[in-house]
């Protein structure tokens, strides 16, 4: 994109034009920008979002206007894109959360280099899209956080959905899989077909090809009439196939065989049939070690992990349990129930290995008990008898742990203790602000993104 756009012009006044034209070829929010972060131009749909006259946007430094802060991404622990644009030379992307006209939001940044005539300062463009899927407000529909894994997997989420890869994701149970895979799809060009979820842990063995690839009438005994399988229901869409650890060896062949040539064969038939789907999977379970012990197929296991995504638990993003407290009781009540300090202090520190899904559970079980009215430690007995996700005593773990999963384990208290001051854990820490997000955020995602 940036190759091509052409040159600005030499004069201030045709510069002015020239880049008042270039951003206002985008519908999204777009601006330029130069090397020292100031904002020569804006379009109507940044102008719109985040401020209400252009005087109030040109002049003034982009971090000042999104992150509403005085010091660079890059400083505050975050990648810039402008950053690296300017150190390459190329287009370069990131992945924020912005302060808008309409609140706090996850944004997709991108900057391209503007091509400028010799002696004249680099200028950039920089877009902006706004996420569809993901929000740091507990109000809005989606995904909802704001700790930097959740951010990471968003960022991942953003980079592969507009692709036509097949998606792997990777996590305990209750970490909201089937909710990732809905997000791929909305946000991909198949959003306007059928997004068909098959989980192949509840289906009976010898029922599951059919369900997958549909039967011919008389196919089997019961077989009375042509079934349409969900490969065929999904066409022009996306297929999730949950918990695809739990697929037999016998399937795991024919779905091989449906990846790699996109033909298959209902049950019974003989005509070959073609399909048109997006493959995402899911599973719980390490299929690395499936594939040593042969019960996963090695060659399915390379073509399903194209672009995997991890997907943290609860544990380690104890930092969104306020946000994911707000959220799940608005959508479970309507309304935004009180929660005291004590039982948040007591939801904080809980280690969840049931992960969201146990969250909520708790949750809804708490808003029965509280009759509607603020939840207290009272409302939440299963978290009264059992200790948090970390002691202050370091002999109160009962077992000898790795110093990797103790250090984990003690930067999870302390982030649910010091809430979003970061900057202040890090002093605390005695560590950098940028040494601490790269703690908590362990480099294991394979495709992540920028936060």
């Amino acid at each position: 994109m940036a190759s091509k756009v052409p040159p600005v012009p030499r004069s201030i006044d045709d510069l002015k034009i020239a880049l008042g034209d270039l951003v206002d070829a985008f519908s999204d929010p777009a601006i330029v920008i130069g090397e020292d972060y100031r904002i020569l131009a804006a379009n109507r749909a940044y102008v719109g979002a985040y401020g209400s006259t252009v005087p109030q946007i040109v002049g003034r430094k982009c971090h000042e206007i999104s992150h509403h802060s005085p010091l660079p991404c890059e400083q505050n622990g975050e990648d810039c894109p402008l950053l690296e644009a300017r150190e390459g030379s190329h287009h370069a992307r990131a992945f924020h959360i912005h302060h808008s006209l309409g609140g706090r939001l996850f944004a997709n940044v991108e900057v391209f280099p503007v091509p400028v005539h010799d002696g004249q300062s680099p200028l950039f463009l920089e877009r902006i899209q706004p996420s569809a899927i993901g929000h740091p407000d507990p109000r809005t529909d989606g995904l909802v956080g704001e700790s930097l894994p959740f951010v990471r997997m968003l960022a991942a989420i953003h980079k592969v959905a507009p692709q036509t890869s097949t998606v792997l994701l990777l996590g305990e149970t209750g970490t909201g899989k089937e909710l990732v895979a809905q997000a791929i799809h909305k946000l991909s060009p198949r959003a306007d077909k059928p997004f068909v979820a098959v989980d192949c842990s509840g289906l009976p063995e010898n029922l599951i090809e059919s369900e997958l690839f549909g039967h011919e009438k008389g196919a089997f005994t019961g077989a009375h009439s042509r079934k349409t399988g969900l490969v065929e229901t999904a066409s022009g869409g996306t297929l999730f196939l949950d918990e695809i650890g739990e697929l037999p060896l016998s399937l795991q062949a024919k779905l091989l065989r449906l990846l790699e040539t996109n033909v298959y064969r209902r049950v019974g038939g003989i005509a070959p049939l073609r399909a048109n789907i997006r493959l995402i999977s899911a599973t719980h379970r390490d299929l690395v070690s499936m594939v040593k012990d042969k019960s996963f197929r090695q060659d399915l296991y390379y073509r399903l992990n194209i672009f995997p995504i991890i997907l943290p638990p609860l544990r380690e993003r104890l930092e969104d349990v306020p946000i994911l407290i707000s959220s799940l009781l608005i959508r479970l009540t309507g309304r935004d129930l009180p929660v005291s300090k004590e039982a948040m202090r007591l939801l904080s520190a809980y280690s969840y290995p049931g992960n969201i899904r146990e969250l909520r559970n708790i949750l809804e079980r708490a808003w029965i008990l509280s009759g509607g009215e603020e939840i207290t430690p009272d409302h939440l007995p299963a978290l009264a008898e059992k200790p948090p996700a970390f002691s202050s005593s370091p002999t109160s773990f009962g077992e000898i742990l790795p110093l990797e999963a103790i250090e984990q384990r003690y930067l999870a208290w302390a982030v649910s203790r010091a809430g979003k001051d970061l900057p202040g854990l890090a002093r605390a820490l005695g560590i950098s602000l940028r040494t601490l997000y790269r703690k908590l955020s362990p480099n294991r995602q394979a495709g992540g993104g920028s936060s």
